[in-house]
């Protein structure tokens, strides 16, 4: 049995869209372990005196849409009064035993695949400040719309025995975790990690979420970045992220097959991004270019 549960604020101004990526990034933390959820319970806060009820009737909708599509049933919840809109679920799913996904279970020699693009922490910062384009927003909410199911069946098949979500930890932050815990070093090629478009451009003129600074020096204990990677790519590389993809650890055999089913089943920007490597000492993350 695996149990989770995960409230997010809004990151788009549509409380349909809201509501059904709030559900998705609270199922992903199930399909990060290799699992399946099954059944949630919701949680809304709502400022009643400021939006009217038909806005929480689109939040829930929104919510309602999204599991059943996973086919989750919510049944049951609770919502309170509240200055800022938040909305999540409690997620109850299952796993097999001798399959999960602990961060514990990485091994040298494998393939680390990112299933979705980076950057809705950038895209979310750009929208509260007018400045994000309608072509982006549109990018944006369709991929956190989108569940890691078909991620985490491909990973399954292929022999994947690490994992994890990429959230509000960003890729770097998220990676750290999981190289600490099997004791591995880490190497990343940075113009592999795929990337929204518009995204890179936008955080070069300083449109950062603070959220994804403090993760850069989060895992800057940890992180060597060679060749000169520039100052925009690790802000990106750190980028707090809403409803992101699955960061796969995967046989070197399978990677390729990996990435290309991915690629035909839905996951249009899956990319390899590095490798799992043994450690000279400490686990490292190494950053190139």
């Amino acid at each position: 049995m695996v149990l989770t549960v995960d409230v997010v604020t809004p990151i788009v101004d549509d409380p349909r869209d809201f509501g059904g990526i709030a559900a998705a990034n609270s199922l992903s933390d199930v399909y990060a372990m290799g699992g399946r959820p099954e059944v949630a319970l919701s949680f809304v806060g709502f400022p009643t005196d400021k939006l009217s009820l038909d806005v929480l009737a689109e939040v829930l909708a929104g919510m309602q849409a999204v599991c059943a599509r996973a086919g989750v049933a919510i049944v049951g919840g609770h919502t309170i009064s509240d200055a800022e809109p938040k909305a999540g679920l409690s997620v109850v799913g299952s796993v097999d035993p001798a399959r999960i996904w602990s961060h514990r279970h990485a091994k040298e020699g494998q393939a680390l695949i990112l299933t979705k693009a980076i950057g809705t922490g950038i895209t979310g910062q750009a929208i509260r400040a007018g400045t994000a384009s309608e072509a982006l927003i549109r990018a944006a909410t369709a991929q956190m719309l989108q569940l890691n199911d078909v991620a985490c069946a491909v990973g399954l098949d292929l022999g994947a025995t690490s994992g994890t979500d990429v959230t509000g930890f960003g890729l770097l932050g998220h990676l750290k975790n999981l190289i600490e815990a099997s004791k591995l070093d880490a190497v990343i090629d940075a113009a592999s990690v795929p990337l929204l478009n518009g995204v890179f451009d936008l955080a070069a003129t300083g449109t950062i979420p603070g959220g994804s600074k403090r993760n850069l020096a989060y895992a800057s204990t940890v992180v060597t970045f060679v060749d000169d990677v520039d100052e925009t790519t690790r802000l990106l590389l750190a980028d707090a992220q809403t409803s992101g993809g699955l960061l796969l650890c995967v046989p070197e055999s399978n990677a390729a097959r990996a990435v290309q089913r991915l690629r035909d089943e839905g996951c249009a920007l899956a990319a390899r991004i590095g490798t799992l490597a043994a450690p000279s000492g400490a686990p490292r993350i190494h950053v190139r270019r």
